[in-house]
């Protein structure tokens, strides 16, 4: 088990973490329906079949950012610490969700829920657009520079600086990375109506209702991400030479990760594979008479699709924070990693991982186990 082993486990550690995190976004999807969902009593079910999930969703966050501050450092560093007005708004949207879930229905209340119905809308949008363009910009790069000597100055040690006076800003209104953005805000409202499906009962309108949001934003969803994929395989990249930590030579490569999905075959097959479900448990849902379980299949599809994205953004000698002012400053898995010891002895907590799966999967079977209707809802005597 060398550094090399252990810098590829990390990144598909991040790799997993990144798919459960961006199926688990059908929350946010939810969330953006709150505007036009009709009435009181249907806001009140969409607000409550998402809030029993809202939590999987930030704690997968959270630990999403833990698991690459842990293991790779600089990117944390580089991203975080430079582009920091996407992930302030990010973070922002995110914390509202919080706090609407709390207070939404609370004694007490002085704005009413509108105003909490309003955050969580926010949060449903911004927070599913600009984890897309946050994502994308691990294959379309960013505007910053490593300099690793900076640390021997006393007065500024600072190894990477943003070179764009926006720091963050810029990437929001990229459009290529906004096509992403788009695309995981319409594949999360599409997720959100097929779970939604299978969570409610007892409300035929609202069914036949949720069939045709998810025909709509499954569509729209479907033409922003062959458009992002197009981009994606037809795009220019690095291939990266490094010795260790220090990288000697950064090529430009036409279809670098067209190369990428060749060469990795594996992630060939498992981009196909999930596009496959997710097509499928779309179709099925929203053609389907009465079919509920379609939500199984377009997330584990998601995961597979995001899942090979994020390998064919790390390996082949691909980095996976390009930088756009200077190449060589790119960030790959072997330059921004943490160190051997470091990474090696949270290998050994990872073994828990498995067991905190289970442990949701666990939980979800529990709450979902006895299904939400507009009658239940009234009887409840907790309300989100």
């Amino acid at each position: 088990m060398t550094l090399e082993f252990f810098q590829a486990y990390w990144w598909l550690i991040v790799a997993v973490l990144g798919g459960i995190l961006v199926f688990l976004l059908f929350v946010q999807g939810g969330q953006s329906m709150l505007l036009d969902a009709g009435s009181d009593k249907r806001r009140d079910l969409i607000v409550n079949s998402m809030g029993s999930k809202w939590e999987l969703t930030f704690t997968t966050l959270v630990v999403f950012g833990g698991a690459m501050f842990a293991s790779f450092p600089l990117f944390y560093s580089t991203s975080f610490g430079g582009a920091y007005w996407l992930w302030i708004c990010i973070l922002f949207s995110f914390i509202v969700q919080a706090v609407s879930y709390e207070f939404r229905r609370k004694k007490g209340n002085i704005y009413g829920t509108g105003t909490y119905d309003a955050f969580l809308f926010i949060n449903g949008c911004v927070g599913c657009i600009l984890l897309g363009v946050a994502v994308s910009m691990f294959f379309f790069g960013g505007s910053f520079t490593v300099s690793r000597g900076s640390l021997l100055d006393g007065t500024a040690p600072v190894v990477s600086h943003w070179d764009n006076p926006s720091h963050g800003f810029e990437a929001i209104f990229n459009w290529k990375n906004l096509i992403l953005g788009i695309a995981v805000l319409f594949l999360a409202r599409m997720q959100a109506c097929l779970y939604m499906m299978n969570n409610i009962v007892d409300d035929p309108d609202f069914f036949v209702r949720l069939k045709v949001k998810a025909l709509l934003n499954g569509g729209i969803f479907v033409l922003f991400f062959l458009w992002f994929l197009a981009m994606l395989l037809t795009a220019d990249g690095y291939t990266v030479i490094s010795d260790g930590f220090r990288t000697t030579e950064v090529e430009v490569t036409p279809f670098k990760y067209f190369h990428n999905f060749v060469d990795i075959w594996q992630t060939a097959v498992m981009l196909l594979l999930g596009v496959v479900l997710v097509l499928y448990g779309w179709g099925r849902s929203v053609f389907t008479k009465k079919y509920t379980k379609g939500i199984w299949y377009t997330g584990i599809g998601t995961f597979l699709v995001v899942v090979a994205l994020f390998c064919v953004a790390g390996f082949n000698d691909t980095p996976f924070y390009p930088s756009i002012t200077d190449p060589s400053s790119s960030l790959t898995i072997s330059n921004a990693s943490s160190s051997e010891f470091t990474l090696r002895t949270m290998s050994y907590v990872s073994i828990l991982v498995p067991f905190v799966v289970a442990y949701i999967a666990y939980v979800w079977y529990s709450m979902d186990k006895k299904k939400l209707s507009p009658e239940s809802l009234e009887k409840s005597e907790h309300k989100y």
